[in-house]
């Protein structure tokens, strides 16, 4: 029986776009019993609600395996993966290039001291 969906749950068609980017349960290991459809769209709930990993629904995967999950592709780099692919799906569709050629960054991007250099790091003497 399926859940009641979320506002955060992930379309057929956008599931259709990142399914091929998550990994092939390992080799030699139990059968994967989760629905790792299930899994994402726990993490995107977690990521927009702002919940921590405890206080997931109760009718998604079990806060555990989710953040396992989580982890893993952290780690792996799956979600730099499905970030990257999607990015560039964006981009196509706009007419652009599929990387960017240039970025910005803020003067809050990088924080300095107001001497910087090394005078910001050296031990003041006595």
């Amino acid at each position: 029986m399926r859940r009641k969906g979320y506002s955060t749950d992930l379309t057929d068609a956008q599931w259709a776009l990142i399914e091929s980017l998550i990994p092939a349960a390992q080799a030699g290991g139990r059968p994967r019993s989760v629905d790792l459809r299930e899994v994402v769209n726990a993490v995107l709930y977690l990521l927009r609600t702002g919940c921590s990993w405890r206080l997931l629904p109760n009718d998604v995967p079990a806060w555990g395996t989710v953040h396992y999950y989580y982890r893993r592709w952290r780690l792996d780099g799956t979600w730099e993966r499905i970030h990257d692919a999607l990015r560039e799906r964006v981009r196509l569709t706009a007419g652009r290039a599929a990387t960017p050629s240039a970025a910005i960054l803020g003067s809050q991007s990088v924080k300095t001291t107001e001497k910087g250099g090394l005078a910001a790091s050296t031990p003041a003497r006595r």
